[in-house]
């Protein structure tokens, strides 16, 4: 995830405004280096410790801890770094051994957890989960109306074009009206942290949102990489999200279902989420399923298993609404269920998330969310955006066309930080091609100007240094309550001076701790052993197995 931010509001944008990046001074090697360096209190490891020109999560000036990291630091103090190598190498041996693993330039990798977890006190997490609650409300509000009577839209608040000219806007999904109203049944909201230590969201997932399992996996390695941390940190646990999913997946079964049988549908082992579809459905004691165990009949789905066929009432899907349906979306997908959409218009069926959210992650929609949130809500956004501008709209676009050396622009329907360019690092061919494509397609495009992330300190070989982080807390909408997980996964651009944090793209993770309010009480962390190993589940709720076949397709 590439971390961008604004200053001027798009309203006020001037039709060439200046733009003065942020920069630290640079070393006689001509590196970027950070601008403070530690001198006092610090342990061995954190000697040549330096702050950058950013917000520092774990240290509040140099020699000075936040008060929420004492007992981390006193913790890790007494260990040489050949220690703290030692447990890194450990906790990679762990993850590897049990398939927690990603693809990084074409080879597969253990999961990268730093050793220094990232620590967020009571009233910092009671802002995250308020702001996260809000923004998936006001999007569900969205959605709602962009499907049905696009009250919005004639109220002149988000132009039409807004919805006709997006790419995942599907007619199919046009009138279906899920139980109880919820289309974001799981949300990942991206957060970065600014200089001034302010939250700001940077993107909204509510298609198929991922990375949960990271989380849940993180916790379980540092209880055991780690034990003594937690000894005086009383650290909200992660282990019940399996069983809130599983709450709200059930409540949100069609009408007059008493007993909903819910299944996780996955693009098959070779996704490479694979790992996160197995880990829930083992957490949530439900069947995982591929496209082809998977049956539609009369509007209605069943499973095959060595039982006979037995009906499915939600559908946990982990693919893309692409892949989802070949009748109504794209004809050569073999990894979905032929007539799984004409149930669910029949409302015999649930689809979590539902078809069409993608209208919701599309970041020129971002850039309105806090206008949907006081339209929609009558409220004023907890959190707010980073500041963007819209190509698209006259007199912009010049003021972008002409800065494009000192700004960042990201297409609408990136992921992963694909087709970012980054001006201030770009050379003259890349500037004149995404000039070319810009112009050519405003639509297609946001701006941002660079900001300073927050950083954490991170082991880099045998020192501490600051690296850049986000954090992407995930909320699970019950109809009746957004309930976020205390955590989320934070992620961490392990390159020096690097703001791309997807794994995808080189990065890390860090174990996410919320604390309890108060010295004492509050609940402790889950034992590892509550967190079970992962094998894909082989038989159903009910003791039938499943039928199966190999041989799945990559999405």
């Amino acid at each position: 995830m590439l971390i961008i931010a604004l200053r001027t509001p798009p309203a006020q944008l001037a039709p060439h405004p200046t733009i003065t990046p942020v920069s630290c001074p640079k070393s006689p090697s001509d590196r970027p280096v950070t601008c403070r360096t530690y001198r006092q209190a610090m342990a061995d490891i954190f000697d040549a410790y330096a702050l950058a020109d950013a917000w520092d999560e774990m240290f509040e000036r140099p020699g000075e801890v936040r008060t929420a990291y004492e007992p981390v630091l006193a913790a890790l103090q007494p260990m040489e770094p050949a220690e703290l190598r030692f447990r890194a190498d450990q906790m990679a041996r762990a993850f590897t051994d049990r398939g927690v693993t990603y693809a990084f330039a074409g080879e597969e990798r253990p999961w990268p957890l730093d050793l220094v977890p990232r620590v967020l006190d009571a009233l910092e997490w009671d802002l995250i989960q308020r702001g996260v609650s809000q923004r998936v409300r006001a999007l569900e509000a969205y959605l709602a109306d962009a499907y049905g009577p696009c009250r919005a839209f004639e109220d002149g608040v988000v132009p039409w074009r807004l919805l006709l000219n997006s790419g995942h806007f599907h007619r199919a999904a046009h009138g279906v009206e899920p139980p109880g109203g919820v289309r974001i049944h799981v949300a990942g909201i991206d957060l970065v942290r600014d200089e001034a230590g302010d939250f700001r969201v940077l993107e909204d997932n509510v298609r198929v949102p991922s990375g949960v399992s990271y989380v849940i996996e993180n916790r379980r390695a540092m209880t055991r990489i780690f034990p003594s941390l937690f000894a005086e940190q009383h650290v909200l646990p992660v282990d019940g999200y399996g069983q809130r999913l599983l709450a709200a997946l059930r409540a949100a079964a069609p009408d007059g279902v008493g007993d909903p049988r819910v299944v996780v549908l996955t693009p098959g082992p070779n996704n490479a989420a694979y790992f996160e579809h197995a880990l829930l459905a083992r957490l949530m004691g439900v069947q995982l399923v591929e496209g082809h165990d998977l049956v539609c009949r009369g509007n209605r789905v069943w499973m095959r298993t060595t039982r006979g066929e037995m009906p499915v009432h939600v559908v946990y899907r982990r693919l893309d609404d692409d892949f989802l349906d070949p009748l109504h979306f794209r004809p050569d997908s073999v990894i979905g269920c032929p007539g799984i959409m004409n149930a669910a218009q029949a409302g015999n069926i649930t689809l979590a998330n539902a078809v069409g959210n993608g209208i919701a992650d599309d970041k020129l929609l971002y850039t309105y969310v806090p206008d949907l949130i006081r339209y929609y809500l009558a409220e004023e956004p907890v959190i707010p955006n980073v500041e963007s501008f819209r190509p698209e709209e006259p007199g912009q676009l010049e003021a972008v066309l002409d800065q494009l050396h000192q700004l960042v622009v990201k297409p609408v329907d990136g992921a992963g930080g694909q087709g970012i360019v980054i001006g201030p690092h770009a050379d003259k061919a890349t500037l004149d091609r995404v000039r070319k494509d810009v112009i050519a397609d405003p639509r297609g495009w946001i701006a941002q100007r660079p900001v300073a992330l927050s950083t954490s300190p991170t082991l880099s070989g045998d020192r501490m240094a600051p690296r850049h982080i986000d954090l992407r807390p995930f909320a699970v909408n019950d109809g009746s309550d957004v309930w976020v997980l205390p955590g989320g996964l934070t992620r961490v651009a392990l390159q020096e001076g690097n703001l791309i944090v997807n794994s995808s793209q080189g990065g890390g993770s860090k174990d996410t701790w919320v604390l309890a309010d108060g010295p004492t009480g509050g609940p402790r962390p889950e034992e590892p052993s509550t967190v079970p190993d992962v094998v894909p589940r082989q038989l159903g709720p009910d003791g039938e197995r499943l039928v199966s076949q190999e041989g799945a397709q990559q999405q």
